[in-house]
């Protein structure tokens, strides 16, 4: 492997751990709240009436709004960060 190629694997890793709260954030997750209006709003809206009214605990609306309240548990980091890295790599092939 190239320095070329660790480099862009490991600043994906890092950009995709530090991008993650920004588009939550972006998107209408926020530590408060779901913001209303937001892209977050509608996926809230369809997740519930699909649901029959609630949101289920676990789902894609209730697993980003816990991450931009709290933060990204430790799987999750890893796999954002797993997923920026191959990102990098892939860049990395196309160069």
């Amino acid at each position: 492997m190239g320095l070329l190629t660790a480099a862009l694997i490991g600043g994906g890793a890092v950009g995709a751990v530090a991008a993650a709260p920004v588009v939550l954030g972006v998107v209408g997750f926020t530590s408060v709240g779901i913001a209303a209006g937001s892209w977050a709003a509608g996926m809230m809206s369809a997740a519930a009436v699909a649901n029959g009214g609630a949101v289920a605990a676990g789902s894609t609306v209730a697993l980003c709004q816990a991450a931009a309240a709290a933060g990204l548990p430790a799987v999750a980091t890893a796999t954002v960060a797993s997923g920026g890295a191959a990102l990098g790599w892939l860049t990395a092939i196309l160069i």
